[in-house]
């Protein structure tokens, strides 16, 4: 098994472009990023919309490949495995959560939660002391069909750390949330980095989300044009405003 080494970035991008077709016209999604995350870091990208937040994070978690550069994942260099390793990859050291939850409603909570399992994946941590970690200790047989949206969240982020992945990619994780849950569901994820030291790439609109990250990434164009230690939720919000700014003022012109 390949072992991550302590400076080995866990999430590692070097000049890396995406470039869609619109008709005859390319669509730059990333334009030559450099960018490494280490271990045990929280870091949320922001943008404007189409600035290249969401390819960024499918890249980087080996969902899309990139145009050009290359894509690190826990040390490996994800050009260089075929489809089969990149999704085994994923599988054992990779948690997801969206914001549409992408859970089986159909199935009970316990039974979405081992399902990494099933497919192959290692088993990490005990089942029940994740839920309880969650708070959904109790629950364990209710069809998730019957949670609240909240309560779908957590079982999204207890399927991704029973694992125990290196590295989570979260996509929005609190964007059809109220503040309260998605404050609550905000608190999961900080606690996996900082009792758990797990790694969590995490993109997000929301200055506030934004703000219980250790580094925040600006996009701009599909290009980095920020990447500090994260302010405050005000000092984000300006930032992000200036940055939708520029973006606006590139389009009209």
């Amino acid at each position: 098994m390949f072992r991550l080494r302590i400076m080995d970035d866990v999430v590692a991008l070097d000049r890396v472009s995406r470039i869609y077709r619109s008709g005859t016209s390319p669509v730059i999604g990333l334009d030559e990023v450099s960018l490494g995350v280490g271990t045990a870091v929280f870091v949320a990208v922001m943008g404007a919309t189409g600035s290249g937040k969401s390819t960024l994070l499918h890249c980087a978690a080996g969902l899309e490949p990139p145009s050009s550069g290359v894509v690190r994942l826990v040390g490996r260099d994800l050009g260089r495995l075929s489809e089969r390793a990149r999704t085994r990859l994923r599988r054992d050291r990779v948690g997801f959560v969206f914001q549409s939850y992408n859970l089986l409603s159909e199935l009970t909570v316990e039974q979405n939660v081992v399902l990494p399992r099933r497919l192959g994946a290692p088993a990490a941590r005990a089942t029940g002391d994740v839920l309880a970690a969650v708070g959904l200790d109790g629950k364990e047989r209710r069809p998730v069909g019957e949670l609240s949206g909240g309560e779908r969240q957590r079982v999204a982020v207890a399927r991704a750390l029973v694992t125990g992945p290196t590295v989570i990619f979260a996509d929005e994780p609190t964007g059809a949330l109220d503040p309260t849950t998605g404050g609550a569901v905000l608190g999961l994820l900080r606690t996996a980095v900082d009792e758990h030291g797990v790694t969590v790439v995490m993109v997000t609109h929301d200055p506030l989300a934004a703000a219980v990250s250790d580094r925040l990434v600006l996009l701009r164009a599909g290009r980095v044009v920020e990447n500090c230690r994260t302010p405050g939720p005000a000092a984000i919000a300006a930032r992000l405003a200036s940055v939708s700014r520029a973006t606006a003022m590139e389009r009209a012109g």
